[in-house]
């Protein structure tokens, strides 16, 4: 399996497995800028249409082999409602033409029963944190050596639940704030610290304030200095705002060209900011892949060379 790029991602976009629109979007005649789609059996489902969505899932998969995938379209997964549905769509020989699952509610007690069901080693995870068990570190620590014994390679990103945590706590985002002004200011640092340290990405919660781009806006710089890879998008119009504020400044990516160089002193100065290569080289390596990915803002002042060392 080759590895896929967490930055890849962008904003990601869920949409449920009933909405008759789901080709368009594959396909790139709806929303062309989507660089990640979610087909959501589970929330976004009623009980009373979930054979409905399933077989509009089906449908979907199959004109997805009849014509093949859309050239740059979206990477596609599906979250299943439960273990027991990915084992059938495990099962699916159309699911070749998913690029994987996003696994809901996960725990250290369900891994093996999602383990169990999703045996195909071609479908990429995206495990979603959002029970009450993540607001604990220690089983936070656990869940993490657990992922990594057994599908470390298949886990593209861990996904942020933040309405799903702060519904845990009885709790709903003050629409004048970010997530980051509520309990999350906790849990989102302490998955970033836990879960980071052992090598998982981590994508941003979703923002459901359609009314305030700039509060969306602060809150992706925030997600940023985090070190969240992408954001959860529920509406197309935050597709563009996602992704634009996740291209990298002019100044980190020469930075980080410079902290990687072969001939990169052991500590030098660049832009009036002291650069370790020893200690930011994997801070340069993913900016490099974040720019990759997206892109580079506007360069606001000219680069730097190296500069003597401090």
């Amino acid at each position: 399996m080759n590895r896929l790029s967490p930055y890849a991602l962008g904003a990601t976009l869920y949409m449920p497995a009933t909405r008759a629109d789901l080709l368009d979007v594959v396909f790139r005649t709806k929303l062309p800028e989507l660089r990640s789609l979610v087909v959501c059996l589970e929330d976004a489902v009623a009980d009373i249409d979930v054979d409905t969505a399933l077989r509009n899932l089906h449908l979907m998969l199959t004109v997805i082999a009849q014509r093949g995938r859309a050239a740059q379209g979206p990477l596609l997964f599906v979250r299943p409602r439960d273990s027991q549905m990915a084992a059938v769509l495990n099962e699916w020989p159309l699911m070749r033409h998913v690029d994987g699952f996003v696994v809901p509610k996960l725990t250290l007690r369900n891994l093996c029963a999602w383990e169990q069901a999703v045996t195909n080693p071609d479908l990429y995870l995206m495990p979603t944190l959002e029970t009450h068990d993540v607001f604990n570190p220690g089983a936070m620590v656990e869940l993490g050596q657990a992922l990594k014994a057994n599908l470390d390679q298949r886990v593209i990103a861990l996904r942020i639940g933040g309405n799903d945590l702060m519904g845990c706590l009885g709790l709903r985002r003050n629409p004048a704030t970010t997530l980051y002004q509520t309990p999350m200011s906790f849990v989102i640092p302490m998955l970033a610290g836990i879960m980071g340290s052992q090598g998982f990405a981590l994508t941003a919660p979703a923002f459901e304030q359609l009314a305030t781009p700039s509060l969306l806006k602060e809150e992706l710089a925030l997600d940023i200095a985090h070190g969240l890879v992408g954001k959860t998008a529920i509406h197309p119009s935050q597709i563009g705002i996602i992704q634009d504020t996740l291209r990298v400044s002019l100044e980190d990516l020469n930075s980080a060209k410079l902290i990687i160089s072969d001939v990169a002193p052991a500590v030098f100065k660049h832009n009036d900011v002291m650069c370790e290569p020893a200690t930011h080289y994997k801070w340069a390596v993913r900016i490099l892949e974040r720019a990759q990915w997206h892109g580079v803002k506007q360069a606001e002042e000219g680069c730097a060379a190296f500069t003597s060392t401090v």
